[in-house]
């Protein structure tokens, strides 16, 4: 209920959904991977993509939206078949794969800085800042979705939420990690959807590239859909809806000019927003974490006699918010 801090949270998630998660670096991993796959020139990219979400986002063709959102799910679970199937036909070399990881992530005589602790330290700012960009967790950002849900209990929709963390980040992206260094690749000089593509085709040379360029694109695209929605209810937040067309605008836009940027400007710039937009939601889960803790707690005390959807869990009985 503290004014100020919603209001920094708000520009925040406008600045992200601009220059961060929500364009550049979608449109950068859809231009690279279009045009390693099947040879599109980013320019023409750039226009296709911009025509597709301007259409959805101001002419209303929200059946692109529909079907990609419906195409995702199979679309996962194909990258997670793909990559579980790179593992098992390269399977001697995970358990050295998963030692070098351990060995790399500890190993004081590697570190940058010429003090001992300094690969650690980078390991874990450079893990914390691409987990982040990865499954949002911290930003506030899945909140806004969450918060339209109609739900009986708040805990229940915030242990739903939880399992995007799950799923994004202990099982694609361990997977897709131990695919990488599996393949040996990734001390080269390729990054990004080229690193990615040129480890699938180890496995799969007749359909590798096609399976992850599908993939990437849709995870992009609808990721950029979402974005879109996220600063939407910000920019509302901050200036009415009198905003939005303007907001529309100026992401379009910024989506056109996505294509041309550099991988390190972009994860320098979302790195920088990402944390501004985490400030102020960590200061409110840390304020707010009492209520956490107690609204989890009656849950499952409902949980546990089988209650659930008998009783109202927006509106406590008396002695039970205590």
């Amino acid at each position: 209920k503290w004014r100020p801090l919603a209001i920094f949270f708000s520009i925040a998630g406008v600045l992200v959904a601009y220059f961060g998660i929500g364009t550049f670096a979608q449109v950068n991993s859809i231009v690279d991977i279009t045009k390693l796959s099947i040879g599109l020139d980013p320019v023409y990219t750039a226009i296709i993509l911009t025509v597709v979400v301007a259409a959805v986002t101001l002419g209303g063709l929200k059946s692109i939206a529909a079907v990609a959102g419906k195409v995702v799910p199979a679309m996962a679970v194909i990258y997670f078949l793909s990559t579980v199937g790179f593992l098992i036909i390269f399977a001697d070399k995970v358990p050295g794969a998963v030692m070098e990881v351990i060995h790399d992530a500890f190993n004081s005589t590697a570190a940058m800085g010429g003090f001992a602790g300094a690969t650690v330290m980078l390991a874990m700012r450079s893990g914390v800042a691409r987990g982040v960009f990865s499954n949002e967790s911290g930003l506030g950002s899945a909140p806004i979705v969450a918060a339209a849900a109609k739900t009986k209990w708040p805990a229940e929709q915030g242990l739903v939420s939880m399992t995007g963390t799950f799923i994004d980040t202990i099982i694609i992206c361990t997977l897709t990690g131990l695919t990488l260094v599996v393949s040996g690749l990734w001390t080269g000089d390729l990054n990004g959807a080229a690193l990615t593509q040129a480890a699938f085709l180890q496995a799969y040379p007749e359909f590798g590239k096609i399976i992850l360029m599908v993939g990437l694109v849709l995870f992009a695209f609808t990721t950029i859909l979402g974005w879109n929605y996220y600063g939407e209810r910000c920019i509302v937040y901050l200036a009415g809806v009198k905003a939005i067309l303007p907001y529309r605008v100026v992401f379009i836009v910024l989506i056109a000019c996505g294509a041309f940027l550099k991988l390190e400007s972009i994860w320098v710039l979302a790195d920088i927003v990402n944390g501004l937009m985490a400030i102020p939601n960590l200061i409110a889960l840390l304020a707010l974490s009492g209520v956490v803790a107690r609204e989890t707690k009656r849950y499952f005390k409902h949980a546990a006699i089988g209650d659930l959807a008998e009783t109202d869990g927006l509106h406590p009985e008396p002695g039970e918010a205590d």
